[in-house]
């Protein structure tokens, strides 16, 4: 029976689909036993669960409320006896709706919290991936359901491990130019808090069974504009070896000027003069959030990408993103061209067919589905001005066939992720380092995309999560018999990435890596297969538009 997916089914912002939490195979009630581990800090008690050991809510940071609001985090506290470790700990101060961990807390500014699974029976040297959260750079969390560990850990001998992290307004908020040094750094805490967990990985992660020489960085949406900074970040340039940016290509981020504008703004509507901005640090951080939500709205709310699709999804709602500032993030992550810091370090890059269906459904734009070739043509000139013609003409000489709808889904879906994950390979490609590997995810989630639309959904912005998870027995991918092949083919390839730096699965052609000849890209389904540079029309006129 088709499947409506509405807003219960999806997190805002491209955290996860929700489906129903406990649907995941991954939380499957099972017989447990507690375990036990030994970190720097302390003992811990785990949750051993279908052959799997996780440990939920380890500190990896202190305290960042109170005198330390908007501060660098300090190092994580110590504990007597055996800390437990079987809850999920406080996501960060965010919006209400965006986080899907079962039982998990209610958002604090204390967030500094990381999640570990790790395959029960011992055993040294794994493969760590690390994810961040997607959610944007304002909501998410890294006990989502979707993206429980659980299943990937297990079946493909890794160790898994997710983080919160400090998140808009108090994650962002660029102090730089008006708090002194204590602050320095201030508009890329959220990332910079990342930065942080990968260090206490690196000199942790020993005690789960895993190869602090061997980590992976991850993330989906805002986790990969996340991972983005990250690759780009000389804090976090010691603790991994290989990343993957997925429907999230952060070309550029926040400038400077743009950041201090938004602070600018923010003292204005709270009446307090740029000199006395320790005001903020007494102001309730449920105020300050009412704060970031009505600047999210007289800018705009979060767009789905930036103006010029080529610079990626590097910007947040009412400015708040990560900031190049010279300090943490030293410029742009790959603009004009990739970090030097990580030419020797491994890349996957890519998105989703379909993104823009997770976005019609998440306006309840069910228009989106009904397009006439007038409407195509006024919503191509919303976004994109007099470039418009050129773009709807590239698209239409690729797919003759394709109906208004059609083409608004592909056009917007690429406008999202393809064009920006695009400059990334080329950019990391141009360095002669190490190989950048490009993909599209594919999979059809099919069932009912939404109320009053006769059309299914297909590979909307999100459904990778619980696909590359393997979280797909449950509802969390649709109900197709698909879906299985799906989970294995996509787990496979990114934890034989997180492996060996090139990622291979059982009954999946070889990846090549990407390169300006062939132009090859994967694309994952049930059943892969590569692809030599899909609809060049599409690819080129992105790149010629001034």
């Amino acid at each position: 029976m088709a499947m409506d997916i509405d807003r219960r089914n999806f997190v805002v912002g491209g955290t996860a689909l929700a489906g129903i939490a406990l649907a995941s195979n991954a939380l499957a009630a099972g017989e447990t036993e507690a375990c036990f581990a030994e970190v720097r800090q302390g003992k811990l008690r785990g949750e051993r669960r279908n052959g799997v050991d996780i440990y939920r809510a380890i500190p990896y940071a202190g305290s960042v409320s109170g005198a330390n609001r908007f501060r660098e985090a300090p190092p994580p506290p110590k504990w007597a006896g055996v800390r437990d470790a079987t809850q999920l700990g406080a996501p960060a101060m965010q919006p209400r709706g965006g986080t899907f961990g079962i039982r998990e807390p209610a958002p604090s500014e204390d967030c500094l919290f990381l999640n570990i699974w790790t395959p029960s029976g011992g055993g040294r040297g794994k493969p760590v991936m690390v994810y961040s959260h997607g959610g944007g750079f304002t909501s998410g969390s890294g006990g989502a359901a979707g993206q429980d560990g659980a299943n990937l850990a297990r079946e493909n001998d890794v160790v898994v491990v997710a983080t919160n992290h400090r998140l808009g307004l108090l994650g962002f908020l660029y102090l730089d130019e008006i708090a002194g040094r204590d602050y320095a750094g201030s508009g890329n805490r959220g990332v910079q808090d990342i930065a942080f967990a990968l260090r206490w990985i690196s000199r942790n992660v020993a005690a789960f069974g895993g190869d602090p020489r061997n980590v992976t960085i991850f993330g989906e949406s805002g986790g990969g504009a996340k991972t983005s900074c990250l690759y780009a970040m000389p804090q976090a340039a010691a603790y991994f070896h290989k990343a993957s940016i997925e429907s999230g290509p952060g070309v550029r981020m926040m400038t400077k000027d743009a950041a201090a504008e938004t602070t600018r703004q923010l003292l204005a509507t709270l009446g307090i003069a740029p000199r006395d901005w320790r005001k903020l640090l007494n102001v309730p951080a449920s105020r300050l959030l009412e704060m970031q939500t009505a600047l999210g709205r007289s800018a705009g709310g979060p767009a789905p990408a930036a103006d010029d699709p080529r610079q990626g999804v590097g910007r947040g709602g009412g400015g708040f993103a990560p900031v190049v500032d010279g300090h943490i993030l030293p410029h742009h992550p790959f603009d004009p061209v990739a970090p030097t810091m990580s030419r020797d370090k491994p890349l996957i890059v890519g998105g989703n067919q379909d993104e823009q269906m997770f976005f019609a459904v998440e306006r309840r734009d069910a228009d989106a589905w009904k397009l006439s070739g007038e409407g195509l043509k006024q919503r191509l000139r919303e976004r994109f001005g007099d470039r418009a013609d050129a773009i709807e003409a590239a698209y239409r000489s690729e797919r003759p066939e394709a109906t208004p709808t059609d083409l608004y889904f592909a056009v917007f879906s690429d406008a999202f992720s393809g064009v920006g994950s695009n400059v990334i390979a080329e950019r990391k490609l141009r360095q002669g380092g190490a190989p950048v590997f490009r993909y599209l995810f594919a999979y059809q989630r099919g069932g009912r995309a939404m109320p009053g639309v006769d059309a299914e959904m297909g590979a909307a912005h999100a459904l990778d999560i619980p696909v590359k998870f393997n979280n797909v027995a449950g509802r969390l991918a649709g109900s197709r018999a698909e879906r299985i092949a799906a989970g294995a083919n996509m787990s496979r390839l990114w934890a034989s990435f997180a492996r060996t730096g090139k990622p291979s699965a059982p009954g999946v052609p070889e990846w090549p890596a990407y390169d300006l000849s062939r132009r090859p890209v994967m694309v994952i389904d049930s059943t892969c297969h590569v692809e030599d540079d899909p609809r060049p029309a599409e690819r080129k006129v992105w790149g010629q538009l001034s």
